[in-house]
């Protein structure tokens, strides 16, 4: 049984070497869902990740001669990152194993933390087996990411600095992938606070913890924006915790967690991965399950790739109308595209993209389709700017 007291341990080793993060109230975000809304930054963990409590946790546990071993795990992200670290500071050697298409960053990433990394296996069930293998074999600790009573207690006291710096709090809302976060944070809420709810949240397509509370044969799989919580196979310690101390499970989908991602971008002036953003989906996605209620959710991570939050940015501005895609059909004559472009900035958008089209149409010879993208205020200012294409003479629509 993990307890209070193993929780409170857990933050006495934690002191002065992870970061107590910022637990903030967001004045924006509460106006937005209808409940008072707080934020703990646990992207400002120095590998911005609350993964390290746990790893560190553990590491300060160890024997010597477990010490002089080194510890091994499987992992491709921030729990790699976070026992690396932490090891490394530690002086114990570190192996991580990981699946083969890990991405290079990762992979150059972990190892900047001394570690020894192995690639093996297309999964990560499969880095996993090789683990399993590779500790039995050198006689090294295996470190699992979520199903460790250090591990959990080490994440725990996410909950004991948010219930401190914010005791009007009655929801914590929380990301659940093996369930590890949760696990640890529900024990610690339940014994200082037995009337809070505790609300986990799993993403639609790695709904695996939901289906083990309900009884429910759903399958995992696909790609998600929220990989850090895309865990086909909840753990044994963590589903016993939060069958017994967690109030709910839900699920959000994709496009809910791209739209708080990029509000979290937007309003809060910080960067998340997709797992990070899912508490804000839930309340997104549920708004009366939280209305009036005063809430707190843990931005767990911000590892995500540029380029894969550059397209999130992208398709942000799509879908609140601030980018948008006008199709003309004008004759292919010298001046045409120019006195469409004048009409354009005339209605006050911003042209970001031109695409003329003669060759691979339907149109009529010296007929030409042009495709423009816009930067526009919102829905309404891209209507306004189709209609004063059409008053001018051209055909002219909002390509979908």
């Amino acid at each position: 049984m993990i307890t209070l007291a193993d929780i409170e341990a857990a933050a006495a080793r934690l002191d002065g070497h992870v970061v107590a993060t910022p637990c903030l109230h967001s004045r924006t975000l509460s106006a937005i869902t209808g409940a008072q809304v707080w934020l703990k930054f646990e992207n400002h963990q120095f590998t911005a990740s609350f993964k390290e409590r746990g790893a560190l946790n553990t590491l300060r546990q160890l024997g010597a001669a477990e010490r002089a071993a080194g510890v091994i795990a499987a992992s491709a992200g921030n729990h790699a990152q976070g026992l690396a670290y932490h090891a490394q500071r530690e002086g114990i050697p570190t192996l991580i194993v990981m699946p083969r298409h890990t991405p290079n960053v990762k992979v150059a990433q972990t190892r900047a933390f001394g570690a020894e990394v192995v690639l093996a296996g297309e999964a990560f069930d499969d880095a996993h087996a090789e683990a399993l293998r590779l500790a039995a074999d050198r006689g090294m600790t295996f470190v699992h990411p979520y199903d460790d009573a250090r591990v959990i207690a080490g994440q725990g006291t996410i909950a004991l600095e948010m219930l401190a710096a914010a005791p009007a709090l009655d929801t914590l809302v929380v990301p659940v992938g093996g369930g590890g976060m949760i696990a640890g944070m529900a024990l610690a809420a339940r014994a200082r606070r037995p009337d809070l709810r505790m609300i986990g949240v799993q993403t639609e397509r790695f709904p695996s913890m939901w289906a083990a509370i309900h009884g429910i044969d759903r399958a995992c799989g696909g790609l998600s924006i929220a990989e850090g919580i895309a865990v086909r196979t909840p753990g044994r310690l963590t589903e016993a915790i939060v069958r017994r101390d967690v109030d709910t499970l839900l699920l959000v989908d994709e496009g809910a967690i791209e739209r708080a991602l990029l509000l979290l971008l937007e309003v809060e002036k910080t960067v998340v991965e997709g797992a990070g953003a899912v508490g804000l989906a839930a309340l997104l996605a549920h708004p009366d399950t939280f209305r009036g209620r005063t809430v707190g959710l843990v931005l767990c991570g911000g590892n995500i790739d540029p380029g894969r939050l550059a397209e999130v940015v992208q398709r942000g501005l799509v879908r609140t109308g601030r980018l948008a895609r006008l199709g003309v059909r004008l004759r292919d004559l010298p001046g045409q595209l120019s006195q469409v472009a004048a009409v354009i900035g005339d209605a006050g958008a911003n042209i970001e993209e031109v695409h003329h089209q003669r060759t691979f149409t339907q149109l009529p010879l010296q007929d030409a389709e042009v495709a423009f993208v816009l930067e526009t205020r919102d829905f309404a200012h891209a209507a306004d700017v189709v209609e004063a294409v059409r008053q001018a003479g051209f055909d002219a629509d909002l390509v979908r």
